[in-house]
């Protein structure tokens, strides 16, 4: 085991009956980073994170949260945790949550720091159950952080929020991150990974198929994305050698290509009057399909 790491699965396998959820796979959590963990469904994310929790055990291999089983209390005081699905009393009033989260803490927040450094002050004496699927999950973010945790583990955190929302959480992550606190995300929104991770690791059936630096992934794969104003018919381009995607956006051609220069070199002949081209490396959406489709195919 690392012992740089605060959390860390080593070769660890997990089955639930005929399904192999994971196959030997390394995971690790360092500090002051936050890693993404990106994986089509059904590809092992919440068996991972549920097997660094304690909340599963592995059947092969072996989970560690600072550098303990995950099921002794003492390694647990130093996470936060915002899972995707919550169950929570829907009488208590959101400050009573807070209040009762952070008793389990040794060096907790108080319930007010909590809520302003969350923005849910003025959710304070609403009870949990009136409050819309937006607010819950701000409130629950709350609730993670209570506890000034050194590794927080957010499963989907701003799937419901709306944008503004969304954007005051990223903001809130890498506030907590420049604050020392290590962070594990699972999301479905790449444009958020992207955005915010530090480190990337790309699952699929089970088993770790990349991982490193936005960049990093980025590298892996040679797709670029073209677009320009053209008249040329989305078929007619998508016939193209090096052509995997192409659409219409507003008159302008949206293209994904292995190799760009051929095919910008056939829009100037095919189009003499094609303007406003712009070519750019492949996003971490382009690199995350082309990864995880080689794993299927």
């Amino acid at each position: 085991m690392n012992n740089d790491c605060l959390a860390e699965l080593s070769g660890v396998s997990k089955r639930f009956g005929s399904v192999v959820a994971l196959d030997g796979i390394d995971l690790q959590v360092r500090p002051g980073e936050l890693l993404a963990v990106l994986g089509p469904n059904g590809a092992g994310k919440s068996t991972a994170i549920s097997l660094l929790l304690g909340l599963q055990q592995p059947d092969k291999g072996t989970a560690r949260l600072f550098g303990q089983s995950p099921l002794m209390i003492e390694a647990r005081r130093s996470i936060g945790v915002m899972m995707q699905e919550v169950a929570l009393a829907p009488e208590l009033r959101v400050r009573e949550q807070l209040e009762l989260v952070a008793s389990y803490y040794p060096d907790s927040l108080s319930p007010d720091a909590a809520m302003d450094t969350t923005h849910t002050t003025s959710l304070g004496k609403r009870p949990y159950g009136k409050l819309s699927n937006g607010q819950k999950r701000q409130v629950q973010f709350a609730m993670a952080v209570v506890g000034r945790p050194k590794l927080l583990f957010l499963d989907e955190p701003t799937v419901g929020l709306d944008l503004p929302s969304r954007e005051m959480m990223w903001a809130m992550l890498r506030e907590l991150v420049r604050g020392g606190s290590s962070i594990v995300l699972t999301t479905h929104y790449l444009e958020e990974a992207e955005a915010l991770a530090d480190r990337v690791v790309v699952l699929a059936k089970g088993r770790t198929i990349a991982t490193g630096t936005v960049n990093e992934l980025r590298a892996l794969v040679g797709r670029k994305r073209i677009t320009c104003a053209t008249s040329l018919a989305v078929e007619l381009v998508a016939a193209w050698p090096g052509v995997q995607t192409v659409t219409r956006d507003r008159g302008r051609l949206q293209i994904t290509a292995s190799d760009a220069e051929i095919v910008v070199k056939k829009l100037v002949a095919a189009d003499a009057d094609f303007h406003e081209l712009e070519v750019h490396t492949a996003g971490l959406a382009e690199a995350f399909t082309e990864l995880t489709q080689e794993v299927a195919s």
